[in-house]
């Protein structure tokens, strides 16, 4: 069964858990806005708040989300297009942007002994890079 539990959102694409299972993080393409959701039982969502917006490209500062990735300590990873990378955002606020040589930056995962490589995808270039020994190792997904 398919039910719809967030609405309104403007093209939500990448979704992600927090590493307790209590919150619910999705990446709105157009706004660049990153949402946290409470989750109050299966299918079920309470409050919603913006963790943040990726950091815009000059010279208009605009910038959009693609998917995104969470760490094990917490960290939602956000793939970035037009300010092409990978825009972190730490439990206490604080916001990173790592650059990609790409504009299109699509989608962020992690792999690799210990799930310390993080790889990217630019789609303008149709290559995949890895950061290798990133600085947090990525959060096993629970299946």
């Amino acid at each position: 069964m398919i039910k719809e539990v967030i609405f309104p959102m403007e093209a939500p694409n990448g979704v992600g858990l927090s590493p307790d299972g209590k919150t619910l993080y999705v990446a709105e393409t157009p706004t660049g806005r990153l949402y946290a959701f409470e989750l109050n039982g299966p299918g079920q969502v309470g409050r919603r708040r913006v963790v943040g917006t990726v950091p815009g490209a000059p010279p208009f500062g605009y910038a959009l989300c693609d998917s995104l990735v969470v760490d094990g300590e917490g960290n939602v990873i956000v793939a970035t297009i037009l300010n092409g990378g990978l825009t972190s955002f730490s439990p206490d606020g604080t916001v990173t942007h790592y650059p990609c040589p790409d504009l299109l930056t699509t989608n962020a995962c992690f792999a690799g002994p210990g799930l310390r490589t993080l790889y990217a995808t630019l789609s303008t270039s149709g290559r995949l890079i890895a950061f290798d020994n990133w600085p947090t190792a990525g959060l096993k997904l629970n299946f």
